[in-house]
């Protein structure tokens, strides 16, 4: 299980919601949003050195039993929070980071076109695919 949360900068609303499988979305909601309160912690104790700094991963914010839940935040303060589960041995923090990185680099393209309206909910079929392949490989 796999899933991509973009959540907007001060609202914390979503942007983009990608779960595989789909069954169990609402019990994500729950995870991501309960994680938020641990990526704004991350962000105020870096301070400053957030605004400088180049690696924008904030890491596991938090293991559960099942599951583990790491972020990203960007320079504008978009938070990106995935959800593994805690069996998938195989994948280690540097791809973790890679995902992410792949992730904003796609947000940034979808941000770029001047069809998008900043805020809105991301409907790209180009970002939706590229988000399917990556949680696919790891799947």
């Amino acid at each position: 299980t796999i899933v991509a949360y973009i959540l907007r900068a001060l609202q914390n609303y979503p942007l983009y919601i990608r779960s595989i499988p789909t069954e169990n979305e609402l019990k994500f909601h729950y995870t991501v949003h309960t994680s938020l309160d641990v990526v704004d912690e991350k962000i105020s104790a870096m301070g400053k050195a957030l605004v400088d700094q180049r690696e924008l991963y904030l890491g596991l914010l938090y293991p559960t039993e099942d599951y583990k839940v790491y972020g990203y935040v960007t320079n504008s303060k978009v938070k990106f929070v995935m959800v593994v589960d805690s069996s998938n041995t195989a994948l280690r923090d540097n791809e973790i980071r890679s995902m992410f990185r792949k992730l904003h680099n796609s947000y940034t393209d979808v941000m770029c076109n001047p069809f998008y309206n900043p805020g809105d909910c991301i409907n790209s079929r180009a970002f939706d695919s590229m988000v399917t392949s990556m949680m696919m490989q790891v799947c």
